[in-house]
């Protein structure tokens, strides 16, 4: 009887290892190998728009004293943001180390998020900035040529959003699914905790951009 229960309980180990490492299927690294990608091509459209030019020298001088404003405005707007930010990341760091409802992972996975998010924010806001200029250039000479530059600038930010979302969520999967030990009398709770920490990559991700989001849309509006 006792040699029954020794092999059901490591039978059920197995079974469990087994499952842990079936969570990470091939199909999986598309995820990762998708957000690379679009990095590369948000890397790729950027670098030939900057190629183009910004037109007349009172083009320019216009152009710069945009980016000027806008980063300032930028700048204000990630005070306030981030503000908010630092608060909820003490708060959910007492829930989680003070008065341990949440994992001790939580607070780190919302800081990544809030960070990637911010990152977004800025670099979108830099090549709208930049592609402004260059899109009312390229329009004097054909339509074609000023939607290209639009179209591909605009791109540059969705992409970028898009991959680093991408990244940061599969690198917090795949560190949780390392790092956290399997429970063989509840199977389910290694996942509860990984979901439950995911879900606010996310909600970090969400935060810092969105101001930035409004004033891309009114230079995008303007070009």
């Amino acid at each position: 009887m006792k040699l029954r229960k020794t092999l059901s309980v490591k039978t059920i180990k197995t079974i469990l290892n087994l499952n842990l490492i079936a969570m990470i299927t091939p199909i999986f690294w598309i995820i990762p190998v998708a957000s690379i990608l679009a990095l590369v091509f948000a890397w790729f459209f950027f670098r030939q728009m900057m190629k183009e030019s910004e037109g007349t020298p009172q083009m320019i001088k216009i152009a710069a004293a945009v980016r000027k404003g806008a980063m300032s405005y930028l700048k204000q707007q990630y005070k306030i943001v981030g503000c908010v930010f630092l608060g909820l990341v003490i708060l959910f760091s007492i829930m989680a180390y003070g008065f341990h409802v949440q994992n001790v992972w939580v607070p780190i996975a919302f800081l990544t998020g809030g960070f990637f998010s911010g990152l977004s924010g800025f670099l979108g806001m830099k090549t709208a900035t930049y592609a402004s200029a260059r899109t009312a250039n390229a329009a004097r000479n054909s339509l074609n040529s000023g939607l290209r530059i639009a179209f591909r600038s605009g791109a540059v930010m969705g992409l970028v959003v898009v991959g680093l979302g991408l990244l940061d969520i599969s690198f917090w999967y795949l560190l949780l699914n390392a790092v956290i030990p399997a429970d063989a009398l509840t199977p389910t709770h290694k996942l509860c905790v990984i979901t439950t920490t995911m879900l606010l990559v996310p909600f970090g991700l969400m935060l810092p951009p969105t101001p930035a989001l409004a004033v891309i849309a009114c230079f995008s509006r303007e070009i």
